[in-house]
């Protein structure tokens, strides 16, 4: 039986004050898709640099740090993370 990771992400835009945070199973696949312009909601704020990654062994663990980093306080987190 194959284990399955989770990931939670955040990556920074190199040309405009934002931040995004996502979830996936492939971090570097995702971080390619998101510079490549394959996201609506990121595409506009391209090119990113990956600032975190988080690994989780269940998606709903993974999903409660999401939402959390997603939060005002989470961003709050990510930025001083620099």
């Amino acid at each position: 039986m194959e284990v399955k990771t989770f990931f939670v992400y955040a990556l920074k835009s190199l040309k405009a004050n934002y931040i995004y945070v996502g979830l996936t199973d492939n971090v570097e696949r995702r971080f390619k898709q998101h510079n490549d312009g394959k996201g609506t909601s990121t595409k506009p704020y391209r090119p990113f640099e990956l600032i975190h990654v988080e690994e989780f062994s269940t998606r709903p663990e993974a999903r409660k740090r999401e939402v959390y980093l997603k939060s005002g306080i989470g961003k709050e987190f990510l930025k001083s993370l620099n």
